[in-house]
């Protein structure tokens, strides 16, 4: 089950995240593989924060020439958007609490991902829908780095909103099977 599971979120990466340029900066580190995938069989909270309180640990240990950034895969809970939400807070306050800010921060992907002030069905939440649920560990210095050396970094959400509102049917149907299948 994990290697299906890894499979579906390396596809999604390949095929949408950087078939899409959703994200500019995730193609060169997945070429070089420095991109971490790996499966959570969390079934509560706690136990999730364990997990992936040991992908930061790991990730801050690991020179960014070998490993870029981590994708902790969650299949067992936090399949209802409202409670992945919701966990992001204790997700926030765990990196406070740890003293990660500053140095990691986590995005955020989910099969049903809806940005406030937005309807369910809009093009725009097709940006964050991943085939499951996610956390996206990040370098904050790589950010930065990257963002500083990209042009127009604050029009990227728009970009990616306007190209999945260009999508065509068939290419959702393909890009996302997991969604539209």
């Amino acid at each position: 089950m994990d290697q299906q599971i890894i499979s579906d979120v390396r596809q999604w990466l390949d095929d949408v995240v950087i078939g899409l340029n959703l994200c500019p900066f995730a193609a060169k580190p997945r070429a070089e593989d420095r991109v971490r995938i790996c499966v959570s069989h969390a079934t509560t909270d706690e136990a999730l924060l364990d997990d992936m309180q040991a992908e930061l640990e790991r990730l801050s240990d690991t020179p960014a020439s070998e490993l870029e950034t981590t994708v902790l895969a969650i299949p067992d809970m936090l399949s209802d958007f409202e409670d992945y939400n919701q966990f992001l807070d204790l997700v926030d306050l765990w990196l406070q609490q740890f003293g990660w800010e500053g140095e990691l921060q986590v995005a955020s992907f989910h099969p049903d991902y809806q940005f406030a002030d937005t309807e369910a069905d809009d093009a725009g939440n097709l940006t964050n829908r991943s085939p499951w649920p996610l956390l996206h560990m990040i370098r904050e210095e790589s950010l930065e780095h990257a963002l500083a050396h990209f042009p127009d970094p604050e029009g990227i959400p728009e970009r990616n909103v306007l190209r999945m509102e260009q999508l065509s049917e068939d290419e959702r149907k393909r890009l996302f099977p997991y969604l539209f299948g």
